[in-house]
C-alpha cells in the first residue's frame, strides 16, 4: 500500500462555495485510498456539509478551523498582512508545519501566491515561482510556464522555469529527458527581444533538452513537453487557447442545431463529439502547479465545479507523490552547477 498523502484543502474558497470543494473532497477520498485530507475553514459550516451527506465521521476527513475568508477581489498585501487565520494561511501554514504534504486552494491566486511565497519561501536557486499547469495538445498536452505570476522576466529566470518545468514533467510523466521550448514571435534565432535571446543561449548552454524557439502555434500542435514564457505572454496564450475552444464548440453546436438534417448528423456523431468533449474539457486539466516553493501548492480554477476541483486534488496527489521540489531542487543542481542547494522537503 502506498505511503499516506496528507493534503491541507481551502475549504472556503472558489465560486461555487464550501459545499462544491466538500463534494470534490468526499470524491477524491474514492479515488485515492491513500489520501488524507485536512478541510480548513468555518468548523460548523464543514461539520454540518459532512452531515448532510452522512460523513461526519469520515476516518481519512478532518477539519481545521479558521475564522477569516480571502476575498477574491481582495489585494495580496492585505490578505497577507490583515488576514492570518483565513482558511488560505492556514492551510499553507499546515505544510510548513509538515502537518500536511501539500496544499490547495481555489482562492484568489494573487493572495494565495505571495501568502504562499511568504510562508513556504523558494527553493535553493530559484528567484521566483512560478505557475505551471497541463494544456491540451495533439499529442496529449504540454505543461507550460509562466501562467500568469510573473509579468516581467529575466533570461536567467526563464532558464530556472525551464528548469522547473522538466524537473515536474520528469517526477510526473515519467519523461527523463523533456523537451523544452521557449515561447517567441518565430523560430528564427534572429527573432524576439534581448530577454529571448539570452533566455535561449542559457539554455542552450544548459543540461536540459532544449529543442528551440516554439510559435504560439507550437503550443498545441508541435512534439514538446515543456513551454517557458514569461507570465504576461503565457496567462494571454492560455486565455487565448480557452476561448478558442470555446468558440470552437459554439460553432459545432450551431452547425449541428442548423436544420433537422444537421441534427440527425449530430445523432450519428454522438459519440465522437462526446469524446472530443473529454479531451478538451478544461476541468480534466484543472489544478495549476507553484512550483520553485519549498513545498507543494496547487491552484484550483475559481470557478471550478466539483469534477474540476477533484482534478486539482489529483494533481496534488501526484506531486506529492513523486517529491516534485526535491526533484526541482536536484535538477537545478545539474543544470545550473553554481546554485546552491539544501534539503527540501518531498
Amino acid at each position: 500500500m502506498k505511503a499516506p498523502v496528507v493534503l491541507a484543502i481551502d475549504a472556503m474558497s472558489g465560486d461555487h462555495g464550501h459545499e462544491t470543494i466538500v463534494d470534490a473532497a468526499l470524491l477524491a477520498l474514492a479515488a485515492h485510498p491513500e489520501l488524507q485530507m485536512i478541510l480548513v475553514g468555518d468548523e460548523p459550516t464543514l461539520l454540518r456539509d459532512l452531515g448532510a451527506r452522512g460523513r461526519a465521521g469520515e476516518a481519512r476527513l478532518r477539519i481545521r478551523h479558521a475564522s477569516e475568508v480571502v476575498g477574491m477581489d481582495e489585494s495580496p498585501a492585505k490578505a497577507l498582512r490583515s488576514k492570518k487565520d483565513s482558511s488560505m494561511r492556514v492551510a499553507i501554514d499546515l505544510v510548513k508545519q509538515g502537518v500536511a504534504h501539500a496544499a490547495v486552494s481555489a482562492g484568489n491566486t494573487g493572495a494565495l501566491m505571495a501568502t504562499a511565497k511568504f510562508v513556504l519561501k523558494t527553493l535553493p536557486g530559484i528567484d521566483r515561482p512560478a505557475i505551471i499547469s497541463a494544456i491540451p495538445s495533439i499529442n496529449g498536452h504540454v505543461h507550460m510556464l509562466d501562467l500568469g505570476a510573473n509579468a516581467e522576466c529575466s533570461a536567467e529566470q526563464l532558464l530556472q522555469f525551464a528548469v522547473m518545468g522538466s524537473a515536474l514533467v520528469t517526477a510526473t510523466l515519467g519523461i527523463e529527458r523533456p523537451k523544452v521550448g521557449l515561447l517567441n514571435i518565430g523560430e528564427e534565432e534572429i527573432k524576439g527581444n534581448e530577454v529571448i535571446k539570452q533566455a535561449a543561449q542559457l539554455l542552450q548552454a544548459s543540461s536540459l533538452n532544449y529543442i528551440g524557439f516554439v510559435e504560439g502555434d507550437g503550443i498545441f500542435l508541435r512534439d514538446i513537453d515543456v513551454v517557458v514564457c514569461d507570465g504576461f505572454a503565457g496567462n494571454i496564450a492560455l486565455k487565448t487557447g480557452e476561448g478558442v475552444a470555446r468558440l470552437i464548440y459554439h460553432f459545432i453546436r450551431q452547425e449541428f442545431t442548423r436544420s433537422i438534417f444537421t441534427r440527425f448528423a449530430a445523432l450519428m456523431a454522438l459519440p465522437a463529439l462526446k469524446a472530443l468533449g473529454r479531451r478538451m474539457d478544461p476541468r480534466n486539466y484543472n489544478g495549476a502547479s507553484f512550483v520553485g516553493l519549498n513545498g507543494i501548492v496547487i491552484k484550483s480554477h475559481g470557478s471550478a465545479d466539483t469534477q474540476a476541483f477533484a482534478a486539482a486534488i489529483r494533481v496534488a496527489v501526484r506531486e506529492v507523490e513523486n517529491a516534485v521540489p526535491a526533484r526541482i531542487t536536484r535538477l537545478l543542481a545539474e543544470a545550473l552547477p553554481a546554485a546552491p542547494v539544501a534539503a527540501v522537503k518531498g
